[in-house]
């Protein structure tokens, strides 16, 4: 009998069971070391590459798997099993942030140049789009393009990029006209190079990442490495939101199984007044409030996820998982903290690194705030 929950089919099912253990055995053991570092080693991402794990809905003629975004939802969704937000979010970055854009608008030869090595593991790639002064507000971007001969000559800076400081390529939003707002927006792929200065940035969470402080001087970008349209950008960089949005949701499903699992785990083992926790109605209701927020970010993101892959027009429903999912998957690491009491607090359990961790969802991928304003706009308001 099927085990599998709509959209995933037994065939997802697999995979999830696969990637579950690649993850348990090539990256949990390493995590808090990861961790501790500040930073996680470049070759897990041809660690990934070898699992196929970095190329699961492009083709094959790319060195892809050939796969669906559904292939990809279930490697978000396992991602949250590593150990460490951070190393989930710099694979994710690459594979589900950074080298989209190169898949949809690149030409062939740019998918050669980077999308097949980035699949390979052998360049890493990053999304450049925030900035100081210009995060949710892209009409705000201020980093530029000047055209010289056979290329441009970008001078900016951005910020908070996954990636950032490791980044072989970056794939940059920036202003290719004078024009203000939206347009004049365009997209070029930056290597790392001379005029690229790149520097991390102390995090509250995602310790094992790097996020970059990015800036460029005087960097020459030949002709050829602009991807799509001039002045089109703004197309680019809708067109991978709803994806992005999907994914930040799966991640905080999967992250509220987790420390489901372990509360519940801890709560059977520890004793209190001659009982364990769960013997207590109080702590019963607490872990009966996690799984049920757990099981409703599912339900709501699991939606959204089928009608986008149907091709849907799914705004609407993505922006409420995302809403819904990143506040509810803060909400409980908070309680499985609290369930957990001054172990929680120690480094030791996790639960307190998956708090940290769990608390960028309401700002990432677009703010609660934001969220909030899209859907006032579907809904008529």
């Amino acid at each position: 009998m099927s085990t599998a929950v709509p959209p995933f089919t037994d065939e997802h099912e697999e995979l999830r069971e696969s990637i579950r253990g690649f993850i348990a055995a090539e990256l949990r053991p390493h995590a808090m070391e990861w961790e501790d570092a500040h930073w996680f080693p470049d070759e897990v991402f041809a660690t990934c590459a070898k699992q196929g794990l970095l190329g699961l809905k492009y083709e094959e003629q790319w060195g892809g798997q050939g796969g669906t975004y559904l292939h990809e939802a279930v490697l978000a969704e396992e991602l949250s099993r590593c150990g460490s937000g951070g190393l989930a979010a710099g694979i994710g970055a690459h594979v589900n942030i950074a080298t989209p854009p190169i898949w949809k608008f690149g030409t062939d030869d740019q998918k050669e140049r980077y999308l097949r090595p980035a699949i390979a593991g052998e360049k890493i790639g990053a999304l450049a789009i925030t900035e100081p002064d210009a995060g949710s507000d892209v009409a705000g971007i201020r980093t530029n393009a000047k055209r010289v001969d056979g290329g441009w000559l970008v001078n900016g800076s951005k910020m908070f990029i996954t990636n950032g400081v490791r980044a072989d390529f970056y794939v940059t939003a920036l202003k290719t006209t004078g024009e203000g707002g939206h347009h004049g927006l365009s997209f070029l792929i930056v290597d790392k190079g001379d005029g690229v200065d790149a520097s991390a940035i102390e995090k509250l969470g995602w310790h094992a990442s790097d996020t970059g402080l990015i800036a460029f001087e005087d960097v020459f970008v030949p002709e050829e490495n602009l991807l799509g349209r001039e002045n089109e950008g703004f197309y680019l960089i809708m067109a991978n939101f709803q994806w992005e949005r999907l994914l930040m949701a799966l991640g905080a499903v999967g992250a509220m199984r987790v420390a489901y699992e372990k509360t519940v785990a801890f709560a059977k083992e520890r004793t209190t007044f001659g009982r364990p926790l769960t013997g207590h109605q109080a702590l019963r209701h607490k872990l009966a409030d996690v799984a049920t927020a757990a099981y409703t970010g599912q339900a709501v993101t699991y939606d959204a996820l089928r009608r986008f892959v149907a091709g849907e027009d799914a705004v609407q429903q993505v922006t409420m998982a995302k809403l819904v999912t990143q506040r509810a998957c803060f909400d409980v690491m908070d309680t499985c903290l609290q369930i957990h009491g001054g172990a929680g607090y120690m480094k030791e359990y996790e639960i307190e690194r998956m708090a940290r961790d769990a608390r960028l969802g309401p700002i990432g991928g677009g703010t609660d705030e934001i969220m909030r304003e899209i859907l006032s706009k579907t809904l008529g308001l």
